[in-house]
């Protein structure tokens, strides 16, 4: 079964998130090294939970496509989340890396 478009765009958002939150969690795994505060390591967490729920947003998309196939609003909510998740996370790794 083909991917639709919808779902490989949302597929290549979810890699653009995975893009960014490795370089937040790489920033602030040098900055807990350094100032070893709560906010830091929460922050860190945060990146990690988001880099795990990425993750796996990619396999179901390649895997459970049957999922995602039936119905053209559930792609195209799918797909609005994912841009907003980018444009959240765009923010904050323009913010943290600045």
């Amino acid at each position: 079964m083909a991917m639709s478009t919808q779902i490989l765009a949302a597929s290549v958002l979810s890699g653009v998130n995975i893009v960014f939150l490795s370089a937040l969690a790489a920033v602030w795994v040098r900055n807990y090294r350094t100032f070893r505060t709560s906010l830091v390591l929460g922050l860190l967490a945060f990146a990690v939970v988001m880099l795990v729920e990425n993750a796996f947003a990619l396999y179901f998309f390649f895997t459970m496509q049957s999922l995602y196939s039936g119905d053209p609003h559930v792609q195209q909510a799918v797909l609005v989340l994912r841009g907003l998740q980018l444009v959240a996370v765009a923010f904050l790794t323009y913010v943290t890396v600045r």
